[in-house]
């Protein structure tokens, strides 16, 4: 984000409760499948959350594809120490299934493990299945 977005500083972090990270569009993704969320009232997703400004948000949305129909901004609530929060994350508007690639899950992770997440969660992402593409 601080490359993509120079000008949106950190806000926090906390948790998308009632959703779950999961993978899809793989025919998309030059390495493997893209990352996402899906309802699902039994897990959670740690989040960063970040003021975006204008600018970013214009740079975001072409770096994620958003302008070409890949992704589409969703509001959610976001659980944080403070309360909830409404936030906007990108959904992929395609289907779920497909692996990623090794480097790209561990970007993920990575910056994860950066925000503060949970070891175990960490560790949970850390061994999800992958693709040795990109690696």
């Amino acid at each position: 984000m601080a490359h993509r977005c120079p000008h949106s500083p950190r806000q926090g972090v906390g948790w998308l409760e009632g959703w779950r990270l999961t993978f899809g569009g793989e025919d998309l993704g030059w390495d493997g499948a893209l990352a996402t969320v899906v309802e699902d009232g039994e897990a959670r997703v740690f989040v960063v959350l970040y003021e975006v400004s204008g600018a970013d948000e214009a740079s975001l949305d072409q770096w994620d594809g958003a302008d070409l129909g890949y992704y589409r901004k969703s509001k959610v609530r976001v659980s944080t120490l403070d309360g909830e929060v409404v936030a906007w994350l990108y959904v992929l508007n395609d289907y779920e299934g497909g692996l990623p690639s090794a480097h790209y899950l561990g970007i993920i992770a990575d910056a994860a493990e950066a925000a503060g997440a949970p070891a175990d969660y960490v560790a949970s992402l850390r061994r999800r299945p992958c693709t040795s593409v990109g690696a």
